[in-house]
């Protein structure tokens, strides 16, 4: 490590506080309480297999997908984490229904953040020792401080956030954030507790050789996609790409933002909006890929310039390197 990695993600957000506009300390307490969750996740993951919390919950999410048992206690514990800390009013989690709001005390209704959070992204690998991961969001409220948090501050254009991240438990846990000034990576240093910053200014290569899809689904794919598929397989110039599909977002992501490439999670014959969610997936998936100089859109699209009209809304996603994305969008365009 040189010099500089040695800072902490605590020293980090303190130093980088002035360049956020709405420096009142509160968005630094907001990104400890993520800190500290995921902390106490990474613990629970990596003790997952002998603490008997992996297998299905027994029950569902509003998506009708079977939760895992660590999809609930994820959930609780970023719940838990965000409410203490009197910086947010809302929290909406890909794991709930409806919105929560925060009224833990008699300030937290002045609080001016709602956080969207997907708690365990690609849990369903926890059983198979793969990695998985958290993905956040943080707004400004658009309703008035000291009323009640409603639906409209959580239904916000991908433009408006102010800062998003994910967490990797892999190999190593990493938190990558932004708060529109770049990319940083984290490394926690599990003997000490503490997150080092290890990868600065990240940033997506123009192109890339890796292309990442569930090809298992091909023949429900649009033609576009199909077509695009074919060209990635094409021996000719510097291809064929290379296929890499881990099935968890956050790893596909993170290798894509390192080594170059494209995610596709495109609409099928099923599910004719795609799969992933727009608030608590490609929202700030698309802010983080931007940031970092790649390009996110729903194959026509830019992701951030859609507007929500539900929680819970889904939209396919094409994500990475910006020559690979526009490449794609050209193959939509054409089919």
């Amino acid at each position: 490590m040189s010099e500089q990695n040695f800072q902490t993600l605590g020293e980090f957000i303190i130093d980088k506080q002035e360049d956020f506009q709405y420096s009142t300390g509160e968005l630094s307490r907001l990104l400890s309480a993520i800190r500290l969750a995921s902390k106490v996740v990474n613990r629970e993951v990596n003790k997952a297999g002998i603490a008997n919390i992996i297998g299905k919950a027994g029950n569902e999410n509003i998506q009708g997908e079977e939760q895992q048992k660590l999809d609930v206690l994820a959930n609780e514990i970023f719940i838990e984490a965000l409410s203490q800390r009197e910086v947010v009013c809302g929290i909406a989690s890909e794991e709930s229904d409806d919105f929560i709001e925060i009224r833990a005390s008699s300030n937290a209704h002045l609080s001016k953040y709602v956080v969207l959070i997907d708690p365990l992204d690609g849990s369903s690998n926890i059983d198979v020792n793969v990695s998985v991961g958290t993905i956040f969001s943080i707004y400004r409220r658009v309703t008035e401080p000291g009323t009640p948090v409603s639906l409209e501050d959580f239904l916000q254009k991908g433009v408006n956030q102010i800062a998003a991240g994910y967490v990797v438990y892999g190999s190593s846990t990493m938190i990558v954030y932004t708060t529109g000034n770049g990319v940083n990576g984290f490394t926690l240093d599990p003997s000490l507790g503490t997150y080092y910053l290890s990868h600065p200014n990240m940033k997506f290569s123009e192109t890339g050789k890796i292309y990442s899809i569930n090809e298992g689904n091909y023949i429900k794919f649009p033609q576009g996609v199909k077509n695009y598929i074919k060209y990635c397989q094409l021996e000719e110039g510097d291809r064929p790409y290379t296929s890499r599909y881990i099935g968890s977002l956050v790893s596909d992501f993170h290798r894509n933002m390192i080594k170059g490439g494209i995610y596709i999670y495109p609409s099928t014959s099923q599910s004719p909006n795609g799969k992933l969610r727009l608030l608590y997936e490609c929202n700030p998936m698309a802010f983080l890929a931007e940031q970092a100089g790649g390009k996110c859109s729903d194959g026509f699209r830019r992701i951030l310039e859609i507007q929500p009209t539900e929680l819970h809304q889904r939209v396919p996603f094409f994500c990475g390197s910006t020559k690979m994305v526009e490449k794609a969008e050209e193959f939509m365009k054409e089919a």
